[in-house]
């Protein structure tokens, strides 16, 4: 699928997507397979407060995708240690149709950072095809407490440059 046959748009996140955006973290599977979440991810006022903060953060480049008229995830740069890295969460509902994939391509496009970095669950086999789809190579692993699953888990580490 292209993204013209999957209608997919990007656009800067706008403080009114936040209420909708914060209903994907709810999900308890989306959660398990990000692993590396809030500690309370049902704590919306804590959500609010910091994706305000990173609106307005000119180091963070925020996304919100769109299907025809909907909101169906997001995909952000961000910069940790140093390091541009990606994140993109996709409405469960949604999983499986290329929109994670045709949205990282597009936000790539916008995005020209490099090196940019993508880190990945060991065993969410899904948001490691989009990274690779999308061009970035597996250059490690890492250990770090996982709140979603509430134990140390390990991360892959992607990289594009």
């Amino acid at each position: 699928m292209t993204s013209s046959k999957l209608d997919i748009k990007l656009r800067p996140t706008e403080i009114s997507d936040l209420d909708f955006l914060f209903q994907f973290q709810l999900d308890k599977e989306g959660a398990y397979l990000a692993a590396f979440m809030p500690k309370d991810p049902t704590d919306k006022e804590a959500y609010i407060s910091k994706h305000s903060k990173l609106i307005d953060d000119p180091t963070v480049n925020n996304q919100t995708i769109i299907l025809g008229d909907i909101i169906v995830g997001s995909i952000a740069k961000f910069v940790m240690e140093g390091d541009a890295e990606i994140t993109y969460w996709i409405d469960r509902k949604y999983w499986g149709l290329g929109i994670a994939t045709e949205a990282l391509k597009e936000f790539l496009s916008i995005e020209t950072v490099r090196p940019i970095y993508g880190r990945v669950a060991f065993d969410n086999f899904g948001s490691q095809r989009v990274l690779e789809k999308g061009g970035f190579l597996k250059i490690g692993s890492d250990k770090g407490f996982a709140n979603a699953r509430q134990t140390e888990t390990e991360e892959f580490i992607y990289k594009l440059t």
